[in-house]
């Protein structure tokens, strides 16, 4: 007979929150560049923010990015300890090409990591997060 234990399901990351300063922009920027869906949205006005779960799948499932608006805030302070994002393309080339076209910023070019092959790029959010494009095995 199995435990309790080895029958629970392992803990998993449900989402990570990120502030933004224009709300509808931001989910177009995910929602374009990289086909994520608005999940859920909750809006707070007594509380004065609002915010919407993006991502792939089902939010019982999948991990989301929530995103969080704050009304009337428009910029925040990024600090050090935050890193990045990061999501897997099929085609890291095209994708940044497809994101220079729309004017995105792309901080490091697609080529191989240091002391490896994994080919990867940085581009930066419409809030100015770093998000890592890793090249998907084929």
């Amino acid at each position: 007979m199995a435990t309790a234990a080895q029958t629970a399901r392992p803990p998993r990351i449900m989402h990570t929150m990120i502030r933004v300063g224009h709300l509808q922009r931001s989910i177009d920027f995910y929602s374009k560049h990289f086909g994520m869906d608005v999940i859920r949205t909750i809006d707070v006005p007594e509380g004065k923010y609002t915010n919407v779960f993006i991502g792939y799948g089902a939010e019982k499932t999948d991990p989301m990015i929530e995103l969080t608006y704050n009304y009337g805030v428009e910029t925040y302070e990024k600090g050090t300890g935050f890193g990045h994002l990061a999501v897997g393309v099929p085609d890291i080339y095209g994708a940044c090409e497809a994101m220079r076209k729309e004017g995105v910023k792309i901080v490091r070019e697609p080529g191989p990591v240091k002391f490896g092959t994994t080919v990867i790029a940085f581009v930066d959010d419409p809030d100015g997060y770093r998000i890592e494009l890793i090249q998907e095995s084929k």
